[in-house]
């Protein structure tokens, strides 16, 4: 799970509106809304790249998407570890010989 948001949504939505639609240096609008101002640079960088106005960056879509496929990666590799696991086990128990009960 991850860590809590230290700003709420509506507060990054209206610093980076703010910044972008007045022009105004985002050190000024992070020092009035009591933001870091690498916070705030970071959120338009990111909003700059939402809209295609920034290609260095990872769409927060394409950013999710890429979330999403390292979590299936990686559970995929554990079921594959699991079953090679109980294939190795179930080749040893054939391999066994196998004892006839004495009478």
């Amino acid at each position: 799970m991850p860590a809590p948001r230290k700003y709420p949504d509506e507060l990054r939505e209206r610093a980076v509106r703010e910044v972008r639609s007045t022009g105004r240096p985002i050190a000024h609008v992070a020092k009035d809304l009591g933001i870091h101002k690498e916070a705030l640079r970071g959120w338009v960088r990111q909003a700059e790249a939402d809209t295609g106005e920034r290609d260095d960056r990872l769409t927060t879509a394409e950013r999710e998407e890429l979330r999403q496929l390292r979590r299936e990666n990686a559970e995929l590799r554990r079921a594959n570890e699991i079953l090679k696991a109980t294939s190795a086990f179930c080749a040893a128990e054939l391999d066994r010989p196998r004892t006839r009960p004495t009478r």
